[in-house]
């Protein structure tokens, strides 16, 4: 058996283990499930980078079917940062996945299948193309992992359907050894989580390392309108970013035009920082990231889209300048501050009227069954006009001239991943592939999903108001014992 310390040594550069990690890796080497729960920026990936590298150590090289490990990642700009972070360590990984051209896609699944990979990230609708099945019959899958593992649960908060698959998909690859990883999950989602990947509670180990982080402090400021928020946010600033300090901070954000209107007004006070968000090209939010990241900028104004593979030890402080979607959502994004263990904070500016947003939010994301059938409808009878005049087209149709209103946004984005439709930017050439989706189409479930949605919002407000003790209250929301 490979020697897990001389991996990490030798490939990452640590002299020890953290926390639970070697008893994990362990574990998985020994051929037996885990659920792991580790706060963000706690070590994860290495529960299963390493035992993907022992495994490949340990393997034959005249194998018929040489061993890889499978990791299935939500998001195809995290899979690719870990890929690169992965290879400059000189580490025989890859990814597959929409943003490659065929060329390439065929050049990999060629080395794929020739055994030149140990570690392969995918997301779970690669499984749908016939052409990666025949690639991976070539492999052993010896290991899979599933990062932020919630997105396996229906009662997670990035509910995925093709991760009700795992199950099926396990089979396919022969049921692995699998080892499944998140920095939240209620008691309600690990439950879920385990049932999803079609084992036995008694089948699984679980490895929760609880959410306690000592060095974060938690507050919240009561604000009444957005000269109060800016004079909060410069407060926090002064505090943390001085020419004699080191450390930055993040700034989140719901809305776009938001941010803007406050990122002008901290620029007319003075406060150098950057801004990223969704609307921003690929290549410009990488830019505005790797500036954060390598400390040219030390301050960022952020929607949700940032943070997802930001790995910075030195991050002072994170506000919060709207109330958040969920305490899921909040506390992940909490745990980017103080990853180096030194003192942080973590503030969220409480307007109630920020409720009203996130309300509106919560309709956008949950269109009744009644909203699916109507898109549905015109995408079979009306192909032609939206080919022409694309998502435009169908919201004057369907949402009375409302700007802002996303659920048709929402449904052609569900529609893509239950496959109605094909993953393209401007419905050119859209076509409908398949029937009505039974889950969308019933509204009892889409009424019970927004309710879900909205018990979790609410969740934020009964922490908003949990004076005495925030920690505890974040401790019994996921299900977990408080610390003494």
């Amino acid at each position: 058996m490979a020697n897990t310390n001389e991996i990490l040594k030798t490939y990452f550069g640590y002299d020890t283990f953290r926390g639970p990690q070697q008893q994990i890796i362990e574990h998985v080497l020994a051929d037996k499930h885990a659920l792991v729960i580790m706060p963000t920026g706690m070590g994860k990936s290495l529960c299963f980078q390493i035992p993907a590298l022992a495994i490949d150590e340990d393997s034959s090289k005249s194998a018929e079917k040489p061993p890889i490990t499978l990791v299935l990642s939500p998001l195809i700009a995290l899979m690719k940062d870990q890929v690169d972070s992965l290879q400059k360590r000189g580490i025989k990984a890859t990814f597959i996945n929409s943003s490659l051209g065929k060329q390439e896609r065929l050049s990999r699944y060629k080395a794929i299948a020739e055994g030149r990979y140990a570690l392969l990230y995918v997301t779970p609708e690669r499984f749908r193309k016939q052409e990666f099945l025949d690639v991976l019959a070539h492999r052993d899958v010896r290991l899979l992992a599933v990062d932020e593992a919630h997105c396996i649960s229906e009662w997670g908060h990035d509910f995925r359907p093709d991760y009700t698959r795992l199950a099926e998909l396990r089979a396919i690859m022969g049921n692995p050894t699998t080892i499944a990883l998140t920095a939240t999950a209620t008691p309600e989602v690990q439950v879920d989580i385990v049932k999803q990947l079609g084992l036995q509670p008694d089948d699984v180990t679980m490895f929760h390392e609880g959410i306690d982080r000592p060095n974060l402090d938690l507050r919240v400021i009561d604000v009444w309108d957005s000269d109060e928020k800016l004079d909060s946010i410069h407060a926090v600033v002064e505090e943390w970013i001085t020419p004699e300090s080191t450390g930055s901070g993040i700034v989140y954000f719901t809305l776009i035009r938001t941010l803007e209107e406050f990122s002008e007004n901290l620029r007319k006070e003075g406060v150098s920082h950057v801004c990223y968000h969704g609307d921003l090209d690929r290549r410009t939010r990488k830019a505005i990231q790797d500036d954060f990241m390598k400390g040219r900028n030390r301050i960022v104004l952020a929607t949700n889209a940032f943070g997802m593979g930001v790995d910075k030890e030195d991050i002072r402080f994170v506000i919060h300048a709207d109330v958040p979607g969920s305490m899921e959502s909040y506390y992940q994004e909490i745990g980017r501050a103080g990853r180096d263990g030194e003192p942080s904070e973590c503030v969220l500016l409480y307007d109630q009227r920020d409720l009203n947003t996130q309300m509106e939010f919560l309709r956008w994301s949950n269109p009744d069954a009644d909203f699916y059938h109507r898109v549905y409808g015109h995408l079979v009878n009306d192909a032609e006009q939206i080919q022409a005049f694309g998502i435009d087209w169908l919201r004057e149709r369907l949402c009375d001239r409302q700007r802002h209103d996303r659920r048709v946004e929402t449904t052609l984005a569900m529609f893509q991943r239950y496959g109605v439709i094909e993953d393209e930017v401007d419905l050119s050439s859209v076509k409908v592939l398949g029937p009505m989706p039974e889950k969308l189409a019933d509204e009892e479930l889409r009424a019970a999903k927004l309710l879900r949605d909205q018990k979790k919002l609410y969740a934020l407000v009964q922490y908003v108001q949990a004076t005495d003790d925030r920690k505890k209250f974040i401790h019994e929301y996921f299900g977990l014992q408080v610390p003494e």
